[in-house]
């Protein structure tokens, strides 16, 4: 391109787009809050706003500055293209036109595009698409149109935490909206952002391990993972010591270990036993907004540390790196079950097979059991895979688990079940968590369950899930519970929210919606979502809770749902630790006063 990585003509594939594309009359420049700084003004809906830097603003930076960006990440610094863009002919960009079609290209991102793996690798990709705006999916027709949707703008391939540091600043010192990216792995559309600058630290790559870690709080094994290691290469790792270990992740073997999954608490296999792995972090190196390496431990930046623990993603730092505690493995077994409608279709026999499956939810979590299940999306469907045993026989599992197959027996219920042992969790984790699949589009939402609601009101429970499925979505469940064997001495320590520790049953609730849906069918199934599907389940359960990481952020009430009495000291510490709004992730502590306006693409403060 003329001039560098940049050019200076408006409407051309630029990184800079000169002051002149964009009258200096939108400027301002303070903002109730926030330190002085380049903001425009926006009016959307009667209401005023003071928006970030977006491309054709006065204030988007001049080509000099992104050359000088460039120079300093070592030449990392590229314009995002969405992974769709070499089935098309051209791509139609915030920043201009350029031609993209290239067959060989097309067919390994159509061959890829479900598998997640595939779109971790991407620099910018989500790995699920709503919140993208979908509107440049793999296509067999390259004459269709691309377009930038709300994938960011441009993005640094991080390779040193000077690179990372430098993105900071610049975002900070020319107020663009930043997304700080790893794998993609998101519900909730943070890892992208229209008009925004993604920092990807997924090449952070280190792992160690010691038997003998020595630090504040903690004396013992443990392992310490760069930004970009994800769950399947620090288990991978730890089972090749002798004897074998493990550590808390979530159920997909593909998500990242040290970033939104422990701000976010970071739920899985393990929590019975240990908690979130939020409970199980000892140090963390971070960037802070102010551009600056801290490490945050019991001791130092001790409140920063319990923040990062639970307190919601991209809201108080970058982590860079983080040390877990480890555990040793253990010989393990497993079971799944099945109903569906091969096996019975008498719909009103199914739903009183879920409520005895789903009555069994206390037993099973004070027994130390996982359970991860599915119920829909096809109609009359159980999907139990698998029922997990850690440090137990198969004859110990199924001695736990026999009363609930008495009971189906009993109501004669139709059921395939299936079951194995294994020398360590580590094998059964390998072998009978299923594949998760990318590239799908939905809004997602989800509640928890909490013990005295299971004891107390099960049958509106059971009725809620009915209502879930009559309302065109379906339910992802995980019964554990993150209190059973974690010392009650040991959850405050992180900014989990207190009602998590007395939950049974953690859901995710899926309502199917194309990303580029016309505007009004996206609100009609938001509102269906926050108020029918999880409104029904709130409803049914008051003393759940929500997990930031896999919900409805715009429910009411966010802040009680998601951190309960933690919220006004996280709120605090968001302050102290990001004064002028540099990080942000949607409904995380602080964010009350942005919105995304102008249909979901500007991000703003309501003034």
């Amino acid at each position: 391109m003329k001039g560098g990585i940049v050019g200076v003509l408006c409407g051309a594939l630029l990184l800079a787009v000169e002051a002149a594309c964009a009258p200096n009359s939108d400027a301002i420049t303070k903002v109730p809050g926030f330190k002085p700084n380049k903001w425009v003004a926006r009016t959307w809906e009667g209401n005023n706003y003071a928006c970030k830097c977006h491309p054709g603003d006065y204030c988007w930076p001049k080509q000099n500055h992104w050359d000088n960006l460039n120079r300093t990440v070592g030449g990392n610094l590229r314009v995002n293209l969405p992974p769709g863009a070499p089935c098309y002919n051209t791509f139609q960009g915030p920043l201009g036109t350029v031609n993209t079609y290239d067959a060989a290209k097309c067919a390994a991102v159509t061959a890829g595009f479900p598998n997640e793996q595939f779109q971790i690798e991407l620099p910018t990709a989500g790995l699920w698409t709503y919140f993208t705006n979908d509107t440049c999916r793999p296509t067999a027709d390259p004459t269709g149109s691309c377009t930038l949707g709300y994938y960011p703008v441009l993005y640094i391939t991080a390779k040193t935490v000077a690179h990372i540091q430098a993105g900071i600043n610049f975002a900070r010192n020319n107020n663009l909206r930043l997304v700080i990216r790893n794998t993609g792995h998101d519900f909730l559309g943070r890892s992208v952002g229209w008009g925004s600058l993604v920092i990807n630290t997924h090449s952070f790559k280190s792992i160690s391990t010691t038997n003998n870690w020595n630090g504040p709080g903690y004396n013992g094994p443990a392992i310490t993972v760069g930004a970009g290691v994800q769950a399947f290469e620090a288990l991978a790792r730890l089972n090749s010591l002798s004897p074998p270990r493990i550590m808390v992740t979530g159920e997909c073997a593909t998500v990242g270990v040290a970033g939104g999954l422990v701000q976010g608490g970071g739920h899985g296999p393990l929590t019975n036993f240990y908690g979130f792995l939020a409970d199980t972090a000892v140090q963390f190196k971070v960037i802070t907004a102010d551009g600056k390496i801290q490490t945050a431990n019991a001791n130092t930046n001790s409140d920063l540390f319990w923040a990062l623990k639970g307190g919601g993603p991209a809201a108080f730092a970058v982590i860079t790196e983080a040390t877990y505690k480890t555990f040793a493995d253990t010989p393990s077994a497993g079971i799944n079950l099945d109903i569906n409608p091969g096996t019975n279709s008498d719909p009103a026999l199914y739903w009183e097979a879920v409520r005895k499956f789903h009555s069994y939810s206390t037993h099973f979590v004070d027994n130390g059991l996982y359970v991860y299940y599915e119920i829909g999306p096809v109609p009359n469907t159980l999907h139990v895979h698998p029922i997990v045993g850690v440090n137990k026989t198969l004859a110990q599992l199924q001695a736990v688990v026999q009363p609930l197959f008495d009971d189906l027996d009993a109501l004669g219920v139709g059921y395939t079940t299936s079951s194995e042992t294994y020398g360590t969790f580590y094998d059964l984790y390998n072998a009978m968590f299923e594949i998760e699949m990318a590239g799908n589009s939905a809004l997602t939402g989800g509640w928890t369950i909490g013990r005295q609601d299971v004891i107390n009101n099960h049958t509106a429970i059971i009725d809620a899930f009915q209502t879930v499925m009559n309302a065109g979505s379906f339910i992802v469940g995980h019964m554990w519970s993150a209190g059973h064997g974690l010392p009650q001495s040991e959850w405050a320590k992180s900014a989990i929210n207190p009602r998590f520790r007395n939950v049974v049953d953690k859901l995710i609730t899926i309502v199917p919606v194309s990303g580029d849906a016309p505007l009004a069918a996206k609100a009609e199934a938001q509102n269906r979502l926050t108020n029918i599907v999880d409104g029904s389940l709130r409803a049914a359960a008051p003393n759940g809770a929500s997990y930031i990481n896999e919900a409805d952020p715009f429910q009411p009430d966010w802040q009680n749902a998601f951190w309960g009495t933690n919220y006004q000291r996280l709120l605090q510490i968001r302050r102290k630790y990001d004064p002028e709004g540099v990080f942000y992730a949607v409904s995380t502590p602080g964010t009350e006063k942005w919105e995304q306006i102008e249909t979901g693409t500007r991000l703003c403060v309501k003034l």
